[in-house]
């Protein structure tokens, strides 16, 4: 497999990729992950079942969109495929492990400007691609509040049903969204569409980096939103991105609704307590 990658490697850069090392790095949850190191070059590679290929486009064709704004470092993806029974993505390899409040107060302003630069005329993307290993549906729309009422926590409250879950009626918990959100007309956003903790960092040169996204066009508010769920980011991160483009009012009311996309997901994924924390959060909301 990894002399596959190496080819491929090979063929996609132009330049002569042989392994001399291949280490066992933190890939998260979902994937596997590993550094590929040649002489002069190192990778990070990320594996899964090959059935999940299309998750690594999706993966790739998100970063190159980031990538394209020129406002934050994102990992270059540098090629995806299949070899044998897995799927793989190769990615730049950066090095993280630097911290500094001048560097999340740079991240704040950077974040601010991919959401300025990236945008488009409706609300979704060109693909639909996963939320951890969760499809995330992504058909354009041209409301905010019916994308995220309805591909967004509908899609989410379906899958808990199926799961087992006891929430409140969905129609009445997507009509309560829509109706919270009907006012909202943001512009449509690029979007990291996945940012924690886990998905943020500073690189040992100092500069903020973001990665594994679930990217698509959306409000804004949904990267702050999430920056809040498991842990915030410092607080230069907010101080930079207010400086760059200010939250607009109403913001505390919405992030509820936001995270709750993000809690029913990890219902669905990992069940537990996320159950009955989605089920207060949906309490508020109504």
């Amino acid at each position: 497999m990894w002399q596959e990658i190496a080819r491929e490697i090979t063929k996609t850069t132009g330049k002569q990729f042989e392994i001399t090392n291949t280490r066992s790095v933190g890939g998260g949850c979902i994937n596997q992950g590993y550094k590929l190191s040649s002489n002069n070059c190192d990778y990070f590679v990320k594996l899964n079942q090959a059935s999940q290929i299309e998750m690594f486009a999706a993966e790739a064709l998100g970063l190159k969109q980031m990538y394209a704004t020129q406002t934050i470092t994102v990992p270059k993806p540098v090629c995806y495929g299949t070899a044998g029974n897995s799927c793989y993505i190769v990615l730049e390899w950066l090095d993280l492990g630097g911290s500094n409040s001048q560097a999340w107060t740079e991240m704040g302003k950077q974040l601010a400007q991919m959401h300025k630069q990236g945008t488009a005329d409706r609300f979704g993307w060109e693909r639909n691609n996963t939320i951890g290993s969760t499809p995330q549906i992504n058909t354009w729309m041209d409301n905010w509040a019916d994308f995220f009422a309805e591909q967004r926590i509908g899609y989410q409250l379906k899958l808990a049903k199926r799961r087992g879950g006891n929430f409140p009626d969905t129609n009445n918990v997507v009509e309560a969204v829509r109706e919270q959100l009907a006012n909202r007309t943001p512009e449509a956003s690029l979007v990291h569409g996945d940012l924690w903790s886990g998905n943020a960092a500073v690189t040992k040169t100092g500069e903020p980096t973001i990665f594994d996204p679930a990217t698509y066009y959306g409000d804004r508010e949904v990267d702050l939103a999430m920056t809040e769920l498991f842990g915030s980011f410092p607080a230069s991160f907010y101080n930079g991105y207010n400086q760059a483009w200010q939250l607009d009012s109403g913001y505390r009311k919405r992030k509820t609704i936001y995270n709750l996309y993000h809690i029913l997901n990890h219902f669905n994924l990992f069940g537990g307590g996320y159950g009955s924390q989605a089920k207060r959060m949906i309490e508020r909301i109504l």
